[in-house]
């Protein structure tokens, strides 16, 4: 049996060629916490103790699956975002940093509004919708996806969080209006250009869902088009769009909010990229 220790150093050695150092023991922490179901403290202070034979069959074998790139997150089953626990899987994109800071600007941005009705499109796992139900238990929020299955895992988790949402299976882009009027209305689109692609580490590119990542070179804002424009009938007075953005395109997001009538914010995540824009009718 090997000690906790040496685990690291193994996670490091063979997993270094894909992760730097820091995350490869980050990601060890995550197998040991949310596979293993140790605290964070069991990870700092059992560096000596031997690993008992079904905890090391538990991390041998999701180090062979992440030496095929296989995210963490896919392992568990499971991604922390916003201080919650989500469900994940193949069908869904895995929610990263940045969209929790989507989250704290609408959030943010309704603490006005009393029992403010919302709609999260495209909304995969459901952690931006359900994330911000959770805090604002008196809001009517719904959830939209083209996907059955993220729906049904969205379902999942907005069973385990105890939230009451609505769910709509639909087609942003072919769809001819939305089913509400609503005073938010959030999006984290698809918006990773084909050109991009050469950044994106394996990891996703061979696992995560590419419809809910990816958009042609040549219309790269096709969903954030369409959505405006659906906005433009969905929204209540006053009622404003939260989108997700690519952060190489904020000055072609501020043109064509303007062009459909709309005015528009743009707002820098934790790393300074332009990540967000808020819109609102002219």
């Amino acid at each position: 049996m090997m000690t906790l220790q040496e685990f690291k150093t193994k996670y490091i050695n063979d997993l270094g060629h894909l992760y730097p150092k820091e995350e490869c023991l980050s990601i060890l922490q995550i197998i040991c916490e949310d596979l293993l179901h140790w605290s964070r403290t069991d990870f700092l202070i059992r560096d000596r103790e031997k690993i008992n034979h079904l905890e090391e069959e538990i991390i041998l074998r999701s180090l062979h699956q992440l030496l095929q790139s296989t995210p963490v997150q896919y392992i568990t089953g499971i991604a922390h975002f916003y201080g919650h626990t989500f469900e994940v899987n193949q069908h869904t994109l895995i929610p990263r940093q940045e969209t929790e800071e989507l989250v704290d600007l609408v959030l943010r941005e309704i603490k006005s509004l009393s029992c403010p009705a919302m709609i999260d499109l495209g909304t995969g796992s459901g952690c931006i919708g359900l994330s911000i139900k959770v805090e604002r238990k008196d809001c009517a929020m719904s959830l939209l996806d083209i996907s059955s299955e993220a729906l049904q895992v969205a379902r999942s988790n907005a069973s385990k969080l105890a939230a009451q949402v609505d769910f709509f299976q639909e087609d942003i882009l072919s769809c001819k209006a939305l089913p509400g009027s609503y005073d938010i209305i959030i999006s984290n689109p698809p918006y990773v250009r084909e050109l991009e692609k050469e950044e994106i580490h394996d990891n996703v590119l061979k696992y995560e869902p590419h419809s809910a990542l990816f958009v042609d070179d040549n219309d790269a804002l096709v969903f954030y088009r369409k959505i405006l424009k659906l906005a433009q009938s969905a929204l209540r007075k006053d009622g404003k769009v939260f989108f997700e953005i690519n952060q190489y395109l904020p000055e072609q997001m501020k043109q064509l909010a303007e062009s459909l009538g709309f005015e528009s914010k743009l707002y820098r995540d934790i790393n300074q990229n332009w990540r967000m824009i808020k819109c609102w009718k002219a």
